[in-house]
């Protein structure tokens, strides 16, 4: 099904659980771990999602074992492809490390360094893949999303926090770490004189808009705080200003906003608007010419591109595996 750009794509809707299942079908399996909540899902795509459960993210070692508990019981039943872990962070992705696969400094009580991608990948014995929670949902979106035919384009989680998924050349961006613009310093406001919520630093992006930090500022949860409320003013410049430095660091194709606060819809168009006095004409791109409408989009997969960001981790690390062998053939 063809995805208008400016236009999310209704979530897919699960198979019924009593719907019989061959134990020989070979799926994929997918765990999206968020501050919040964690999606467990199996299926093979948008088209095909055969199960899928949700948890709340609480202590580390019991959220743990509830997701272990829900692959145990799709392992007896099904024979698995591959599976994909994408997870909030920070996060490991150094394979070499001694803690690759590992959640590092993340503010989020009782889960700094622990091991998720190790732990899971042993409990279920197939090729697996690790990455962000948004680098994850940012492939779905290429894969069978809004971001079909592109090669570079942004995914932006804007909720509990606030995550930047960034494809390049196809790639999600690597360095000596994955990327973090959630934490970036902008450009405050005219009169902006809120502190920020931001454990680390404050006033930084996250600090600023994510939907802890609206409701610090003005003591009301982001899903409730009225449309025409002046911190929305504060909120959508903020935004901006990170689409300022995506627009000039790796010049997205598209920027998809997703995540809980973006549910607030009238922010899409504030954003743009804030965008386009900011950029104030300084870069000329037909992606940027044609409309901001169609540059600055719902995710194409709606509420279930996090979700459907770990299945296609797991497609990805199936593919890995497929091509080693043949890559080994070719250099001998």
């Amino acid at each position: 099904m063809r995805v208008s750009p400016g236009r999310a794509r209704p979530p897919p809707r699960p198979k019924s659980r009593a719907e019989p299942l061959s134990p020989s079908t070979k799926l994929l399996a997918g765990v999206e771990l968020g501050g919040t909540k964690c999606v467990c899902i199996l299926g093979t795509g948008p088209d095909d999602v055969r199960a899928i459960e949700r948890l709340p993210t609480g202590e580390r070692e019991d959220t743990l074992r509830q997701i272990e508990a829900v692959l145990d019981r799709w392992r007896a039943q099904h024979t698995l492809r591959a599976f994909g872990i994408a997870s909030f962070g920070p996060i490991d992705l150094r394979p070499a490390s001694s803690t690759y696969g590992y959640i590092t400094s993340t503010p989020k009580p009782g889960w700094k360094d622990t091991d998720i991608s190790q732990r899971l990948a042993r409990r279920v014995g197939v090729p697996t893949g690790f990455d962000t929670d948004v680098n994850g949902a940012a492939l779905a979106e290429g894969r069978w999303g809004g971001a079909k035919g592109l090669d570079d384009f942004a995914y932006v989680t804007i909720g509990t926090g606030i995550g930047v998924g960034s494809i390049v050349r196809g790639r999600s961006i690597f360095g000596m770490s994955h990327t973090e613009l959630g934490h970036i310093r902008v450009a405050r406001k005219s009169g902006d004189r809120f502190a920020g919520s931001c454990p680390y630093h404050g006033d930084c992006i996250e600090g600023l808009a994510s939907g802890p930090a609206i409701e610090a500022r003005t003591g009301i949860p982001a899903s409730k705080l009225p449309a025409d409320h002046a911190a929305w003013d504060f909120v959508a410049h903020g935004l901006a200003q990170l689409m300022h430095t995506m627009v000039l660091t790796t010049a997205p194709s598209r920027i998809f906003l997703g995540g809980g606060v973006m549910a607030q819809s009238h922010l899409f168009e504030r954003i743009r608007q804030e965008l386009k006095r900011s950029l104030n004409g300084y870069v000329q791109a037909p992606e940027l010419e044609q409309g901001l409408a169609q540059f600055i989009v719902p995710p194409g997969l709606g509420t279930m591109a996090g979700p459907l960001g770990a299945l296609a981790l797991a497609a990805d690390a199936e593919l890995r595996v497929i091509k080693a062998p043949i890559a080994s053939a070719a250099t001998r």
